[in-house]
């Protein structure tokens, strides 16, 4: 059976790549682009825009205009919108599929409530190596945990506007629960200055920022005498945007709940 995809954000950088990533999935067929009000891009072919040829489907300003048209949407935008979508999304029984970042505790307590009226998934990378790496940092923080110290740095694109990135904390919380550790405790972000001997219990991030990077992620466990580090580099978006669709197709097939992309993938019951 095919899933109906709808796309939010469907002008920018990733809703294009979303838009190819729809088109080269046997699965998925894409019936809704959704814009902001604003945009100039209105009316436009979805196809034509993000250079895959005309599909007839036309960029309109409002989810509730197209939601009886489409099974699951794929949000990759800002907090506020995504939170807007969702009440659309589970308002009217489809499926949302989120890789927006940078939501404040409230709103991810806020988008996470959501999960008892629809069928969500939310991840903050969709990418299948970075979610195997998830995998690979339990393990290794459970066997190395408590005679290293662990440390995290990221690299991104001189646009990204949150920092750590989602990826990044995604990590540490990883990392933090396979240890036994409360992330937000034991979390540095940067040092400067005179900080004194690091204490072993905490867990670094560094972030970078710079040129086109579409990002990069590196763990690090330090011990005396030897260093493991697990690291993911992503070359293109398309990575995430085929991850995401994967997730859609299959977020169409399940139950009303919270779901995330290690239950996607099956990850969680190895």
């Amino acid at each position: 059976m095919t899933t109906r995809i709808g796309i939010t954000g469907a002008a920018g950088r990733m809703g294009k790549i979303l838009i190819e990533a729809v088109s080269l999935n046997e699965t998925t067929t894409l019936t809704a682009a959704i814009e902001r009000p604003v945009s100039s891009l209105l009316g436009a072919d979805a196809g034509e825009l993000a250079g895959i040829g005309k599909n007839g489907v036309a960029l309109v300003a409002n989810l509730a205009d197209v939601i009886k048209d489409i099974d699951v949407l794929i949000d990759f935008t800002v907090p506020a919108a995504t939170l807007t979508n969702a009440q659309v999304c589970f308002a009217n029984g489809k499926g949302l599929v989120v890789g927006t970042t940078g939501f404040t505790e409230a709103e991810r307590e806020q988008l996470s409530a959501y999960g008892e009226q629809g069928a969500l998934c939310v991840a903050a990378n969709y990418s299948t190596g970075v979610n195997v790496s998830l995998k690979l940092l339990e393990l290794a923080a459970k066997a190395m945990g408590d005679d290293v110290d662990i440390e995290i740095v990221e690299a991104h694109h001189r646009h990204k506007v949150d920092s750590p990135s989602g990826t990044a904390l995604a990590m540490g919380e990883a990392v933090a629960g396979a240890v036994g550790r409360d992330l937000s405790k034991v979390a540095v972000y940067g040092r400067e200055g005179i900080v004194g001997a690091r204490e072993r219990d905490t867990i670094g991030f560094a972030t970078v920022r710079g040129g086109d990077v579409v990002g990069d992620h590196t763990v690090m466990f330090m011990a005396e005498g030897e260093r493991l580090e697990v690291t993911h580099k992503a070359s293109s978006r398309m990575s995430f945007a085929r991850g995401a669709v994967r997730a859609a197709a299959w977020l169409s097939q399940q139950p009303n709940g919270s779901y995330d992309m290690q239950d996607v993938l099956g990850l969680k019951s190895l």
